[in-house]
């Protein structure tokens, strides 16, 4: 099994900034693609930016210029750097991985219990 535990959330002005992390452990031999998404009330969840293990990045049109993903391999970890925060950026941000927990085994997708972020004045 693999454990996501995610940290940075909170409440933050318009303009503002947060950074998000997220550290996986367990039985992790690998790990492939790490990323982050999102979900407000009464809409469907959508990614917001991925990384894969070579570096290569992904970011959803509204967050780009203003978020940036990066990951520790070291650390099995994966940030999000949110800055220029806007009110429709509210929504829980989840972590995700894609991990193998042997060599030779297939890839398993893991989701933590995500994370409030809120951007009111």
């Amino acid at each position: 099994q693999v454990q996501l535990v995610e940290s940075g959330g909170g409440l933050v002005q318009p303009g503002g900034s947060l950074r998000l992390s997220c550290a996986a452990s367990g039985s992790i031999f690998a790990i492939n693609t790490m990323g982050w998404y999102r979900q407000a009330p009464e809409k469907q969840r959508e990614l917001v930016a991925i990384i894969t293990s070579g570096g290569p990045t992904n970011y959803h049109a509204s967050v780009k210029g203003r978020f940036t993903i990066s990951r520790d391999n070291a650390k099995n970890t994966v940030y999000l750097q949110m800055n220029s925060l806007k009110p429709e950026d509210t929504a829980i941000y989840y972590c995700y991985v894609i991990t193998s927990a042997r060599p030779g085994s297939s890839y398993a997708s893991s989701w933590g219990q995500g994370t409030q972020v809120t951007v009111s004045s």
